[in-house]
C-alpha cells in the first residue's frame, strides 16, 4: 500500500486487533504442505469482526483508483466489502473451470488498472495466476517466504499492508508475544522461503526449503502406501521405475530379478502378456518381496465407478489382488471404484494429470481438474502421472515417463536415449520393452532400452 500517514497509523492498531481474534495465532500448526509451524494467519476471521473488517478495506483501497479483482476465497469478503463501501466494480477470479464465460459481467475495460486482492501471500503463485495479463499491483498481507521477489520476478509491485516483520515488531513491543517467539517465527520463514532466483544464489534468503523422501514418508497426512514407497526410495537412494512393456512372462520375470535391487517400482501391463497365468503373478509378488520394489499395473481405468470396481477387483487379472499401485484418468466415479476396491488392501491410485503425448486432452483445465480430485481423494490417490510438479503437498508422488529419444536419435528406437529434465517430480520411468519401430514414438512410451543403460539412471 502507500505509505500514506493515515493508513500507515493504523496498521499497529490492525495488527493488535487481529491477534485479540484469534486472526494470528501462535504455537505448532501444521499446514497444507505437511510442514509445522510456529505461527498461523487466519483471517477467514474477519467476516465475524464489522469493524475491523471496516479498517482492513480502509487500507486496502486507500487513494488507489483500480478496478479491485479477488483471489478465492478467503479475500471474498474483503473484496465485496470495499467495493460495496467505495461503489466500485469487481472482478471475481473463478478458482473452478466453467462451461459458460470467465467473468462476471463488470465494468472492466482493457487497459484499466486492476488491484487483486488476497488474504495472504506465501509464494504468490494464486496472486501470479490471477494477475498474469491483467494486473500490475497486488495487495495483501506478505509472510516475507519469497512472495514480493517472485511476484516482483513477474513485473508484479506488491503492496502488503502488513509484513511477517512489522507484525512480529508490533506483537513484541506490545508483549504480546516474547523474544523466543518472534524469534522461532523469524527462523521458519528464512527456513521455508519459496523463491529461488535464477542466478542459482545460494544465500539464505533464496533457498527454498526440500523435505528428504524419509521427512516426506513421515508426513502425518501422507497416504500409507505412498510412504511406503518413499521409504524404498530414501533406502535404495534411486527413483527409477522400469515400465516392462514386454509379451512374455518369463522374459518379464527375468527382469525384475535382474533390476529388482535397483528399482523402487516395477510397471507391467498384464494384459499384453501372452502366457498369463496365476502362477506368473505369485512369482512376481515373491520378486517385489524379495527386492523390495512396488508393482505397478499400468491399466489407465477410465469408466464409471461400479465398473471400474469390476475391472479392478474381478475378471481374469484380479489386478487389485497383486498391484499395489494402478492409474486412473480423472473421469468422475472412477477414484471412488477404485477406492472401494483398493483402500481396504492398502493399494493406491495414481491421477494421470498429463500425457505428453501430441494432441493430448490432458493440459490446462484437465490437469486442474485432476489436482483437485486428488486432493479431494487424498485417502487414496497417491499421486500423479504428470511432465511436472502440479502441487507443492509433499506427500503427493510426481511420476514422470522418462525417456525419450535426442534429437536425431534412430527411427528403430534402440539408440540416443536419455533422460528428459523431469520438473520436481518425484519419479523417473525407463522403458524395457520390445515393440516394433512403428510403435516408437518421441515420448519414449513404446521405446526400448538395454539392461547397460537402465542401470545407468539409477
Amino acid at each position: 500500500l502507500d505509505d500514506t500517514t493515515s493508513c500507515s497509523a493504523s496498521t499497529d492498531s490492525l495488527i493488535l486487533k487481529l491477534h485479540d481474534v484469534n486472526g494470528v495465532k501462535f504455537g505448532e500448526y501444521k499446514l497444507k504442505s505437511g510442514l509445522l509451524a510456529p505461527i498461523y494467519i487466519h483471517l477467514r476471521v474477519l467476516v465475524s469482526h464489522p469493524a475491523l473488517t471496516h479498517q482492513v478495506t480502509t487500507c486496502c483501497l486507500h487513494d488507489w483508483a483500480a478496478v479491485p479483482l479477488c483471489v478465492p476465497y478467503t479475500a471474498l469478503p474483503l473484496a465485496t466489502v470495499t467495493c460495496s463501501r467505495y461503489e466500485l466494480p469487481l472482478v471475481i477470479r473463478q478458482k473452478e473451470a466453467k462451461d459458460y464465460g470467465e467473468l462476471p459481467s463488470t465494468d472492466f475495460q482493457k487497459g484499466d488498472t486492476c488491484l487483486i486482492i488476497e488474504d495472504t501471500v506465501t509464494s504468490g503463485t494464486s496472486s501470479l495466476e490471477t494477475a498474469e495479463g491483467l494486473c500490475k499491483e497486488v495487495v495483501l498481507m506478505d509472510r516475507e517466504q519469497g512472495g514480493v521477489e517472485m511476484l516482483a520476478s513477474k513485473g508484479i509491485k506488491l503492496h502488503p499492508i502488513i509484513s511477517m516483520s512489522q507484525l512480529l515488531r508490533v506483537l513484541q513491543a506490545a508483549e504480546r508475544i516474547d523474544a523466543q517467539t518472534s524469534q522461532s517465527v523469524h527462523k521458519f520463514i528464512r527456513d521455508n522461503n519459496t523463491f529461488c532466483p535464477k542466478n542459482g544464489s545460494d544465500s539464505p534468503a533464496s533457498k527454498k526449503l526440500e523435505l528428504s523422501y524419509s521427512e516426506r514418508a513421515e508426513l502425518g497426512n501422507i497416504y500409507l502406501l505412498a510412504s511406503k514407497l518413499l521409504k524404498i526410495m530414501e533406502e535404495k537412494q534411486s527413483n527409477l521405475c522400469v515400465s516392462a512393456d514386454v509379451t512374455n512372462s518369463e522374459e518379464l520375470l527375468q527382469l525384475a530379478e535382474s533390476l529388482g535391487p535397483k528399482i523402487c517400482m516395477l510397471k507391467t501391463h498384464a494384459d499384453i502378456l501372452e502366457d498369463y497365468t496365476s502362477a506368473f503373478i505369485q512369482n512376481m509378488q515373491a520378486l517385489a518381496e524379495k527386492h523390495n520394489f512396488l508393482i505397478f499395473e499400468d491399466h489407465k481405468f477410465a469408466d464409471i465407478g461400479n465398473t471400474v470396481k469390476r475391472q479392478y477387483d474381478g475378471g481374469l487379472y484380479q489386478i487389485s489382488s497383486w498391484s499395489h499401485i494402478v492409474n486412473a484418468h480423472a473421469v468422475p466415479g472412477v477414484v471412488k471404484g477404485l477406492s472401494a476396491v483398493g483402500k481396504p488392501l492398502g493399494r493406491g491410485c495414481l491421477l494421470i494429470a498429463q500425457m505428453s503425448c501430441q494432441g493430448t486432452l490432458a493440459a490446462g483445465e484437465y490437469t486442474k481438474a485432476a489436482v483437485q480430485m486428488a486432493e479431494e481423494h487424498s485417502d487414496s490417490v497417491m499421486g500423479f502421472i504428470c511432465g511436472s510438479k502440479l502441487t507443492e503437498r509433499p506427500e503427493f508422488i510426481h511420476m514422470t515417463p522418462g525417456v525419450q529419444m535426442q534429437a536425431g536419435g534412430k527411427s528403430d528406437c534402440t539408440h540416443g536415449y536419455t533422460v528428459h529434465a523431469f520438473s520436481g517430480t518425484s519419479f523417473v520411468v525407463v522403458t524395457r520393452g520390445a515393440p516394433s519401430s512403428t510403435d516408437c514414438t518421441p515420448e519414449g512410451e513404446a521405446c526400448t532400452v538395454s539392461d547397460q543403460e537402465i542401470q545407468r539412471f539409477v
